[in-house]
């Protein structure tokens, strides 16, 4: 719905369309969202910039550390395996279980997938916006940040009302409506709960909205 609603305010043949990170996870068809990122037709209609989430770095660290398996699983990695037909171990504990798991989804994953897991951004920047996954470190410099900060970074960010030497638009932490001000564009409405996705068209200083 809401790449229909972009495609249709659309003022160019080909709009650059910059996805912010955290594809997977928390729902059972999340395998199928990568089908979608991936299709031709997304790819003919857009020019498509695709960031890495905090969800898609936990999911390749697992394919490397099947140690992560237990805390991955608290914020939706079960669902993620199962859409890959790999069924998560019934114990935390179970070492053997995880490693086997991993394993699974090495060989069950499609190289397309592989690839573009691989290939994910951590940043881009594009006149005055910089657009990262979770926002930044206030204390560092833009040119500092570390994987760690863009991806995972909250309250440091969220809280301080200092300006930044570019506006940063970012996912991460669900708000309740798209939110706007001097410093940060933040578009998580928290989908996997609310049903709700967020976009912002942005041309120069000029900011609308598009929301299912």
């Amino acid at each position: 719905m809401l790449l229909e609603k972009i495609r249709a305010a659309a003022t160019t043949p080909r709009p650059e369309l910059i996805f912010l990170g955290d594809y997977i996870d928390r729902g059972p068809r999340s395998r199928q969202v990568i089908d979608r990122l991936l299709d031709e037709e997304l790819h003919a209609r857009f020019e498509p910039v695709f960031l890495k989430g905090n969800h898609e770095a936990t999911l390749l660290e697992f394919l490397e550390d099947p140690r992560v398996g237990p805390s991955w699983t608290q914020f939706g990695g079960g669902e993620t395996l199962m859409s890959y037909g790999v069924r998560p171990p019934g114990f935390k504990s179970d070492d053997a279980g995880w490693a086997q798991a991993s394993q699974d989804l090495r060989l069950r994953m499609p190289r397309s997938h592989r690839t573009f897991y691989d290939d994910l951004q951590i940043r881009v920047e594009r006149g005055c916006y910089l657009f990262v996954h979770a926002g930044v470190d206030p204390s560092k410099s833009l040119e500092a940040q570390t994987e760690s900060d863009l991806l995972w970074v909250r309250e440091p960010f969220l809280d301080d009302d200092r300006a930044l030497a570019r506006i940063i638009v970012h996912g991460h932490t669900p708000e309740a409506e798209p939110h706007r001000d001097h410093r940060r564009i933040g578009l998580d409405l928290g989908g996997y709960q609310t049903g709700r996705l967020a976009a912002a068209r942005l041309c120069g200083p000029d900011v609308s909205f598009i929301v299912t």
